[in-house]
């Protein structure tokens, strides 16, 4: 999970060391992207409404190659939030919405406020939350009235869980809590000497979670790295302008596990032990490294373990299982043949798109057919469906088929990869 306050500039040439892509540990399986002030004057925001924004743009170039494909994405003005999955999950991944927030200029402004994706993720629901709050060391309880007001009127009137209701929910962003009382010489000499824990109890995000019953569920990894606002650009000097603003931990990841255990009693299913999904922080960190705007970014790597949930929720296997049949190629029709468990919502709207291999998004297809009105034979275990020779890629290459539900709103099922 990353956020970044870029301060409108363009994407660096390079985030191998940000996304941990020369990491010699298992790769992820899922990266989620929350930036703060993208650019968003008016003629860049409306033809980033008409096409992807040049952020979104760059890591889909980074991440597609690697097999991930962007799952959703939500922008609102300066806020952006993206996810990227592997290939292997999507089949198990349904119910994804998107949902925005204006708080600034009295919530008719959206260069303040949150954006969020929610999804179930193999039956458990997670929300993910990317803010940007209010500004300025005076306004920590402003900062508090609008995430309170951000987490209630996500998905309202939608029938949707609330985010609190959401078997987890990861909160991060631009928080722009700063550091109390010390002074500019205090905070400064702290941090040079690696004494970030005199500056902990003064941290306006760690007293406000003493205090405020809302946000006491809110864990977060130890602030073992230098505060990330202010730096002079291409630097890490912390800012040498006339205004010398004091460092601060703006940058954070903070998230929560719906406790399980009131609901568990009563249905007997899950004892106190044994929650049937564990979220383990791995690593916290900022990167220095990283230059283009006054923020540095902050990653968290957070492993989540499904211990226990009903098998009907797990669903092991995908709901629709595809494959290309006989040899492909542009010179004749081509086959795909399918099959759905018994339950599968299907809609006369389900089509199977054929996509190479380092898809981008669930819209890059190279063609597609209709699973009703291209059918050709049907029969109690399998259908067949048909492409016309004439939309087959001539050059050919590696291909995947993805089935996409319009119940579902998602892919759920991808065949493995072939050659056409």
């Amino acid at each position: 999970l990353v956020t970044w306050n870029v301060g409108t500039a363009s994407p660096p040439p390079d985030v191998t060391s940000l996304l941990q892509l020369n990491s010699l540990g298992p790769t992820m399986d899922m990266y989620v992207i929350g930036l703060q002030e993208v650019n968003s004057r008016i003629t860049n925001f409306l033809s980033d409404l008409a096409f992807d924004d040049p952020w979104s743009i760059f890591f889909m170039t980074v991440l597609s190659p690697l097999g991930y494909i962007k799952l959703s994405s939500v922008r609102m003005q300066g806020l952006l939030l993206l996810i990227f999955v592997k290939h292997i999950h999507l089949p198990f991944i349904r119910d994804v919405h998107t949902h925005y927030m204006r708080t600034g200029l009295y919530g008719y402004w959206g260069n303040k406020g949150g954006v969020s994706i929610r999804l179930a993720l193999y039956g458990h629901t997670i929300c993910f939350m990317n803010c940007h709050l209010p500004a300025h060391i005076e306004n920590t309880e402003q900062r508090l009235d609008d995430f309170e007001k951000i987490l209630e009127m996500q998905f309202e009137g939608e029938n949707i869980p609330s985010p609190l209701d959401h078997d987890v929910l990861f909160w991060f962003g631009d928080l722009n809590f700063r550091i109390a009382d010390y002074g500019i010489h205090f905070v400064r000499e702290s941090i040079n000497n690696k004494r970030f824990n005199l500056l902990w109890e003064k941290d306006q995000l760690n007293m406000a979670k003493k205090k405020e019953a809302f946000l006491k569920e809110f864990l977060e990894g130890p602030l073992q790295f230098k505060p990330t606002y202010k730096f002079d650009l291409y630097s890490e000097v912390y800012d040498t302008s006339e205004k010398k603003r004091k460092p601060a931990w703006t940058d954070r990841i903070l998230w929560r596990v719906k406790s399980l255990c009131q609901d568990a009693s009563k249905e007997g299913e899950f004892s106190e032990e044994e929650q049937p999904l564990s979220v383990t922080l791995n690593t916290y960190v900022s990167h220095m490294s990283y230059g283009i705007s006054d923020h540095k970014p902050v990653t968290g790597t957070f492993g989540l373990e499904v211990l226990s949930v009903p098998v009907v929720l797990l669903r092991k296997n995908p709901l629709v299982t595809l494959s290309p049949e006989g040899e492909w190629s542009a010179e004749h029709d081509v086959l795909i043949r399918y099959s759905a468990v018994p339950e599968f919502p299907s809609s006369a709207w389900d089509w199977i798109g054929l996509f190479k291999v380092a898809f981008r998004h669930v819209n890059d297809y190279v063609t597609y057919a209709w699973v009703e009105d291209d059918e050709i034979s049907s029969n109690k275990d399998s259908k067949q469906v048909y492409m016309s020779a004439t939309e087959i890629p001539a050059v050919g290459g590696k291909f995947l088929l993805c089935y996409y539900s319009n119940n579902l709103q998602s892919i759920v099922g991808i065949s493995e990869p072939f050659q056409v």
